[in-house]
């Protein structure tokens, strides 16, 4: 298949240049430095042999593999995202590269006495005996989501160069701002023209999604009315300490820390407070729809019950939905993710498949037109220092795409 060292100087290539994204700028990429990758990707896709590459004005690229067959084939996309996570530094990444995993701890970073230890990230035991790129302990290292980059190019490469395999029309895409949520507001699936797609976007080898959460953002503000501390008494109303009357009235087990698989979710992942008022910002996840939407009138409820308990309007809540469950929009076309897992059965790959504890930008695709489940992408530790990802997993996921095009061929001669 191919070449393990191609493989890795591809991948190399892309994470040494930094694509952090920006939650807080309003333009598309949301940072400039995405356009560096960007423009390297669409001289890369043309210099393998793609047709009809194309970049547009927000850095969306779109690339076609023309069909080799005589008959109709439907066609389908393969999809990634070029930016990394704000939650941990994307610049000057310094790859290193574990040859032959033995099992033990790797030392990331002497100097800082960071170590990358299967006794605390025991999935690295799945991996003795192969290839593994880390970081040196300073950066995250971008396997999210350049390693599935460099699969799909990989996989275009190489059926570019075997004519034998037989394939429909294929399509890649690549997209900015992912990691802040918008990687497909302005995707253009009428444009890419495929019947559906997948996203190259999973972590562990073997993992293959068509679920993940409904989700919502939750902003609760809280007013107070400050007073000289000193003379405070009857008067004061310190908005911190009603704030705590709304963290503590939601369940208590009900937190990411504390669930797992199909369990939904409230995070408080931001508090900001001073006594004449305090913000709340909550996220809200489940991957049931009625559950879902419970959360989120629970969440409305509290509000109303403290503000009637305390005979004022102290609370107040704005609810914004911002993705849903893609199952909805992939049950009904089951065979897609059918030909995902009879390909990985084919090159020996055990399917996990299970539900994604977050979301995708197949998620949105699919509410688009354009079905999109998930496949691995062989990373691990995402969005930090820790983040790593073995070669042998890249070869593979860029196996898959090959099988998904060629079965796709074949059940619709």
């Amino acid at each position: 298949m191919t070449d393990k060292q191609h493989i890795i100087n591809r991948f190399i290539s892309y994470v040494t240049i930094d694509t952090e994204s920006d939650a807080n700028s309003n333009t598309t990429p949301s940072t400039a430095k995405q356009w560096d990758l960007a423009n390297k990707l669409v001289e890369e896709l043309k210099s393998i042999g793609m047709s009809d590459v194309t970049i547009d004005d927000n850095a969306y690229i779109m690339a076609t593999l023309p069909s080799n067959v005589d008959h109709n084939v439907p066609t389908i996309g393969f999809i990634s995202h070029f930016d990394t996570s704000p939650d941990f530094t994307g610049a000057n990444v310094k790859p290193q590269i574990i040859e032959n995993y033995d099992g033990n701890d790797i030392i990331l970073n002497q100097q800082e006495n960071i170590i990358l230890s299967p006794s605390y990230f025991e999935d690295l035991l799945l991996y003795k005996g192969q290839t593994l790129i880390t970081t040196d302990g300073t950066t995250l290292l971008g396997a999210d989501d350049k390693a599935g980059i460099t699969e799909i190019v990989s996989a275009m490469e190489y059926l570019i160069n075997h004519p034998e395999i037989k394939h429909g029309t294929l399509k890649v895409g690549f997209t900015p701002d992912e990691e802040i949520g918008r990687g497909a507001h302005k995707f253009d699936v009428e444009k890419f023209g495929a019947d559906w797609a997948y996203t190259i976007d999973g972590s562990q080898i073997g993992e293959l999604e068509y679920e993940n959460f409904n989700a919502a953002g939750a902003k609760i503000k809280v007013k107070g009315k400050i007073v000289h501390p000193g003379y405070a008494k009857g008067k004061m109303v310190n908005s911190m300490y009603y704030a705590t009357k709304f963290i503590n009235a939601l369940p208590k087990l009900e937190v990411p820390e504390h669930t797992e698989d199909y369990e939904g979710f409230f995070h408080l992942y931001k508090i900001e407070g001073k006594v004449e008022r305090t913000e709340l910002e909550y996220i809200i996840r489940d991957h049931d729809k009625d559950k879902f939407e419970a959360r989120k009138a629970l969440m409305q409820k509290i509000v109303v019950d403290l503000n009637t308990k305390f005979e004022a309007d102290i609370f107040e809540i704005e609810i914004k939905d911002q993705y849903y469950n893609m199952k909805e929009k992939v049950e009904p076309v089951m065979h897609i993710v059918d030909i995902a897992e009879e390909a990985m059965k084919a090159i020996g790959i055990k399917p996990l498949i299970k539900p994604i504890r977050g979301g995708t930008d197949g998620s949105q695709l699919s509410y688009m037109g354009l079905p999109c489940p998930n496949i691995f992408a062989g990373g691990h530790n995402f969005h930090g220092r820790y983040e790593y990802v073995p070669v042998e997993s890249m070869i593979k996921a860029t196996e898959v795409i090959c099988k998904i095009a060629e079965l796709t061929a074949v059940k619709h001669q």
